[in-house]
Formats: structure tokens, C-alpha cells, sequence
């Protein structure tokens, strides 16, 4: 979803760092082999997740949702020396896809994959984050911040995505839209959890940046 004019979009997007070869080669794989690879963050997202990690270069990177692995990839680009990102997804049948552009990626030693349901596996990974990025079901986006707000370190950094909802947020509410119900309570949670500072961009479906305190 872009908010933007789409000659200004396609300016901005023009006057960016470009992705590096792998991610071109990742993201037009699942263009052509996965369902819904709308899901897929992007060349300009990308970039932004890339360049925040390079500027908080975090020992310990949690994503909840990994897809076909391109945004794990781009935040590994910042991560510390022997660092680690902590990667989960529902979606068993992609595993192969993601192991095959981590390998080539060279990061393949510092990302720890997980298969299953993210509320199960969070409580059992023992390490304080740096950065955690929440790009899956929305439905479960605040039970994802209860459970890992008391394992980020100060100073730490919560993104997360589509929290404009394709406008969504701004229109009407269905009753029936659970979704929208949930990103709602969620953005309102995050502007006031005195816990945290937060700042809501409107970079392609909504990035959130919270700081934690």
C-alpha cells in the first residue's frame, strides 16, 4: 500500500539505496513461486529496516514472521559482531525458500530459525533484544508486545508493520474486521505505554518505531 503520489513514491523510492543483489534474486523468486508475495517487505522497506539496524547495530534481533526470509536478511545487514536474529513463522513450506537465500547470504550462521506459533516459542528464547520486528497476524499484535516487552533491553527498538492497514485505521470500522479492531487498540497502546517512545511512519503500509525507555 502506498500513501504517497506515485511520482513522488517512485522519487523517493529512485533516490534510495538500492537492495543488494540477493534480495533482488530472493524477492523475485517468491513473486514467482509463493502465495501472496504481496507480503514480501520490499526493496525501499527493506533499505529503512536495513539502515535502522546498521544504526542501532543490536547484539540480539527478534522477527515475528519471517515469509520467505528477505526482511531477516535485511536485518542481519546491521547486526553486531556475533550477533543474532531469532527468526519465527507459522508457514513450515517456506523453510526451504528462506535456508536456501540465508545460506548464500553468508549470515546463515548467525540466524536462528523457528517453525511453529510465535506466542509458544517467544517464552522460550532466553536473551534480552535489541530489535524486534512484528510483521505477522494481526490479530495477535498486542499479545506479541506484552510478551516481549519485558525481554528488550533499554534503549531497544520495536518495529512494526502494516499498523496503517491499507487506511483501514481511518475509515469506518466493520464490526466483523478483527484485524483492524486489534491495529487500532495496538497504535493506541503504543502512543501511550509509558514504557516506550513512539513515533508512527508512513512508510509504505505504516512502520511504527518504539523505543524502549
Amino acid at each position: 500500500m502506498h500513501f504517497l503520489p506515485d511520482n513522488i513514491d517512485n522519487y523517493v523510492v529512485e533516490h534510495s539505496q538500492k537492495e543488494p543483489q540477493i534480495l533482488q534474486e530472493l524477492s523475485r523468486e517468491t513473486w514467482q513461486k509463493v502465495l501472496n508475495p504481496r507480503m514480501l517487505s520490499g526493496a525501499f522497506q527493506g533499505r529503512v529496516l536495513s539502515m535502522i539496524s546498521k544504526l542501532t547495530t543490536p547484539r540480539n534481533i527478534l522477527e515475528i514472521g519471517t515469509y520467505t526470509g528477505y526482511s531477516a536478511l535485511c536485518l542481519a545487514e546491521g547486526l553486531a559482531k556475533n550477533g543474532t536474529i531469532f527468526t519465527i513463522d507459522k508457514n513450515e513450506e517456506l523453510e526451504t525458500l528462506q535456508n536456501k537465500y540465508f545460506e548464500k547470504s553468508g549470515y546463515k550462521n548467525q540466524i536462528k530459525q523457528f517453525v511453529g506459533n510465535a506466542l509458544e516459542i517467544i517464552p522460550t528464547i532466553d536473551e534480552k533484544f535489541d530489535l524486534v520486528f512484528i510483521d505477522a497476524d494481526k490479530s495477535n499484535y498486542i499479545n506479541y508486545f506484552n510478551l516481549i516487552i519485558n525481554k528488550m533491553n533499554s534503549g531497544g527498538i520495536i518495529l512494526s508493520d502494516n499498523v496503517l492497514w491499507s487506511g483501514k485505521v481511518v475509515e469506518d470500522l466493520d464490526p466483523k474486521d478483527l484485524d483492524t479492531k486489534v491495529l487500532l487498540e495496538y497504535n493506541s497502546i503504543l502512543n501511550e505505554d509509558a514504557r516506550i517512545e513512539t513515533v508512527l511512519l508512513p512508510i509504505r503500509d505504516g512502520l511504527t518505531m518504539s523505543r524502549v525507555k
